[in-house]
């Protein structure tokens, strides 16, 4: 059995009956991703009324659930070169670009030169709440989106900046082009996301989903394609491709969701560009913001509908 670092101790409410035990653990450990969660119950590290129970495992109100959070080894990931530039660093936190096409975190698939192992090689130490393949990961982009990251560099930064994710402090904006015209300049998307129910690699809208909230700004109209600033009030998986596919306006560039379009020029990626991110610095409280202008690869795609458009 792993070396015990705290155990917490929490006490089922009425109101959260029905609730599977991941989610309930979830809502209390925002800190934690939902695998690890998952992870430490599959593991043993959870007892529910002194029992241990399965992830699914249903409540009834009024349960005590006792979780045991072990003390993490150290990390068995090998640091390697990746390319991504740091762009402001202090004792506390990163601020990163990360380009498309680089994974954030291993996973089956993906076990070699994630952008983990690149933090790992530059970076002197990194958060363990997220797991020893997650170090440092407060939140995520997907592969193939670029864009600025926050890191953690230790445990309290770590949890202070979930918390400021939670309660919407933290401000990102999208660069987006997107399929076709919008015929709203702004716009407010709401929708319940959730996992979609066959293409496990998707995401859907669902009744049953998490609330989802994204408005938009649009920038630039071009014939066939739409340049937009999204701002994603909530941080669902997936989001903002979810809702402009929802639209009937989806992502160039994303295969997943639509975004591949005969009738304009194939797009080299997912046009998509986490483009600015604005916080409070946790310790300090001082209101940082930074901003990074899309990369070549996704300003020549906007050159070539410039080109068109004569």
């Amino acid at each position: 059995m792993s070396e015990i670092k705290e155990t917490l101790t929490f006490h089922v409410e009425k109101g959260n009956a029905g609730y599977r035990l991941d989610q309930y653990l979830k809502t209390k450990l925002p800190e934690f991703s939902r695998s690890r969660i998952q992870s430490l119950i599959e593991e043993g590290f959870v007892f529910l009324d002194g029992r241990k129970a399965k992830p699914a495992t249903k409540l009834r109100g009024g349960e005590k659930i006792i979780v045991h959070v072990p003390k993490e080894k150290e990390y068995p990931l090998e640091p390697q070169m990746v390319p991504f530039e740091i762009l402001y660093e202090d004792e506390d936190l990163a601020v990163i670009f990360k380009p498309s096409g680089v994974v954030v975190h291993p996973a089956p698939g993906h076990q070699e030169k994630t952008l983990v192992h690149g933090l790992l090689l530059r970076l002197k130490s990194l958060s363990g709440i997220g797991g020893v393949l997650r170090p440092g990961i407060v939140h995520r982009l997907d592969k193939d989106t670029s864009g600025l990251m926050l890191i953690a560099k230790n445990d309290e930064t770590h949890k202070k900046l979930t918390t400021h994710f939670k309660e919407r402090k933290i401000e990102k904006e999208y660069l987006t082009l997107v399929y076709g015209r919008l015929n709203k300049e702004k716009g407010k998307i709401e929708t319940f996301l959730g996992r979609h129910p066959i293409q496990r690699k998707k995401m859907a809208i669902l009744k049953e989903g998490r609330l989802a909230i994204t408005e938009y700004q649009v920038l630039r109209y071009f014939k066939r394609a739409t340049l937009i600033l999204a701002r994603p009030i909530t941080g669902r998986t997936h989001q903002i491709r979810v809702h402009f596919s929802h639209l009937g306006h989806p992502i160039l560039g994303d295969p997943l969701y639509g975004g591949l379009k005969p009738d304009l020029p194939r797009p080299p990626r997912l046009m998509l560009h986490a483009y600015r991110l604005s916080f409070f610095h946790p310790r300090t409280g001082e209101k940082l913001s930074f901003t990074y202008h899309p990369p070549p690869d996704f300003s020549e795609y906007i050159k070539s509908l410039e080109a068109k458009e004569g």
